[in-house]
């Protein structure tokens, strides 16, 4: 005989065996036992929490010759057709592939017939939210009226596809998610049944991994156990079937991190990359080690909440002192964007090693959560003797331009501006007058930009080209863009005139630290959007 996977094994064949999903459960047997059975359900929830299963020992349930407290006995007549599947009473249909019209008439004309035996005829419709429009146009009055003996179940993984006149027709119950306890629980007693020894640990970190379903855990289980058959399935026997890292790893990681050591974070990465670890489930537990982490940081007694052993609570109780919330938070930040990202990327381990260096160097960020990381990351350097001051930039400069110190222009931030000069200089009011048939013929992408850009002077008679971000600044302020300009300029007015890009820092306006030469010359500019 072929072998039968656990969670079709050990499928739940009456009520008491459901775990996780109890007042879903004792509404349903209370309904039974008092008569008052509804002619339409609709079981929505995550895959893998017992819709389908739920749906069965129902249909079990109210067609049971001997129903026990509200579940079906497995003895009867009934029961036993309807568990090997050879009842005419029960009618499962897959919603996915038979999703039309033609579908749904004829259901609707088998309703008509009453059932042969038992009391009720049962339509188990999965995925229902498959159907189309005119399927559930034609669904709708067969829903609102059906015969007496018909009882419909609807079950779905995303109800908000579902049209509101179908939910305002039916019994709406939600599935929950399946506590980790409660999964792991569930593994001991198969374990026990199966005779195979499993270590605790490893089934809680696989009930973890199974994110609330039930199915996915005896799958993750079956894998296991296969792999390393006739053995104990232990953590580390768990951590190498699906690819998973040890918290040992992430703390690893992070003392690197937060010593801003990107050699030896990029050490653990390779070490990671050549023992065959799924990156994208790296990236998940690291965003789950960051949260516990976080919670150690700003709560007190969080003992009870974290599900981690002794020894890692020490750990993360020292790596707490370690680290600051606002880090933490920056982290997370990143970690999320990235799981999202890992999904789709063809090159993940490029994305990681760079979402890795971002958390070592906060200054490739300019976002408002890097900004004490960066302002930490500088008093290190001065603390340990080593200059902050950024080297010197060669030629126009980009999206840096405007740090200089030494020019005494209108780019200067926290020193006062430099009042505008009485005459400014015939070449730059011609290019002002003509910039926008100018950026007009930039090539394309600095031609997007310049349509936000504003215009101000410069010590020198340099022209200013303000940008209203550091991305933009960048773009349009390289050294092949801005030749590009002053080619374009020189063009147009048959002289040189110098460009320089700047962008206005976050957090302040334009008139704080620039002055619109526009308005000088009494020439109304539009920037077009």
């Amino acid at each position: 005989m072929s072998y039968t996977a656990l969670y079709r094994k050990f499928r739940p064949v009456e009520f008491a065996d459901v775990k996780g999903q109890d007042h879903i459960i004792t509404t349903l047997q209370n309904q039974i036992k008092a008569d008052r059975i509804g002619h339409a359900y609709l079981f929505c929830g995550t895959r893998g929490t017992g819709k389908t299963t739920v749906a069965k020992i129902f249909a079990k349930a109210v067609n049971c010759e001997h129903p026990a407290d509200g579940s079906p006995c497995g003895e009867c007549e009934m029961c036993r057709a309807i568990a090997s599947g050879t009842s005419m009473n029960v009618i499962e249909i897959d919603a996915a592939s038979n999703n039309g019209v033609d579908n749904i008439r004829e259901i609707r004309e088998e309703v008509a017939y009453r059932p042969t035996e038992g009391r009720y005829k049962v339509y188990i419709i999965d995925e229902v939210h498959m159907l189309s429009i005119g399927a559930f146009n034609a669904l709708l009055k067969t829903l609102e009226e059906p015969p007496e003996y018909v009882i419909f179940i609807l079950a779905t993984t995303e109800v908000h596809k579902i049209p509101v006149t179908i939910l305002s027709r039916c019994q709406h119950y939600d599935f929950k998610r399946i506590s980790i306890g409660t999964i792991t629980d569930r593994m001991k007693e198969l374990m026990d049944a199966e005779h195979v020894e499993a270590e605790e640990k490893a089934l809680r970190y696989i009930a973890k991994s199974a994110d609330g379903s039930m199915r996915d855990a005896l799958s993750l289980l079956d894998q296991c156990i296969a792999f390393y058959m006739g053995q104990k399935v232990t953590y580390d026997n768990v951590l190498e079937v699906l690819g998973a890292v040890d918290t040992e790893v992430f703390s690893r990681l992070l003392r690197k991190v937060i010593e801003r050591d990107v050699s030896g974070v990029m050490d653990v990465v390779d070490d990671l990359v050549m023992q065959g670890r799924e990156l994208t489930q790296l990236a998940a537990d690291f965003t789950w080690y960051l949260r516990n982490l976080l919670l150690v940081k700003t709560s007190d007694n969080i003992e009870d909440v974290l599900d981690v052993s002794t020894e890692n609570m020490i750990q993360l109780k020292e790596e707490a002192r370690m680290i600051e919330p606002d880090m933490l938070f920056r982290y997370i930040r990143i970690f999320s964007e990235l799981s999202s990202q890992l999904r789709y990327a063809s090159q993940k381990r490029v994305m990681l090693e760079v979402a890795l260096i971002k958390l070592c160097t906060p200054a490739m960020e300019s976002s408002q959560d890097s900004l004490l990381d960066r302002i930490r990351a500088v008093e290190e350097k001065v603390e340990k003797g080593i200059s902050a001051a950024p080297e010197p930039q060669s030629g126009h400069g980009s999206g840096g331009a405007g740090y200089s110190r030494d020019r005494g222009d209108f780019g200067e931030s926290g020193g006062s501006q430099r009042a505008l000069p009485a005459a400014i200089p015939e070449d730059v009011q011609e290019v002002v007058r003509n910039f926008r048939t100018i950026a007009g013929e930039a090539s394309g992408m600095i031609r997007t930009y310049l349509k936000k850009a504003r215009l101000s002077l410069g010590g020198d008679n340099r022209l200013l080209i303000v940008l209203p971000d550091s991305l933009a600044a960048s773009v349009v302020g390289s050294d092949d863009h801005v030749q590009e300009l002053e080619s374009l300029i020189e063009e147009q007015i048959g002289k040189k005139v110098e460009v320089e890009v700047r962008h206005v820092e976050e957090g302040r306006h334009f008139e704080d630290t620039f002055v619109d030469i526009e308005q000088k010359i009494n020439m109304e500019i539009t920037v077009e959007d």
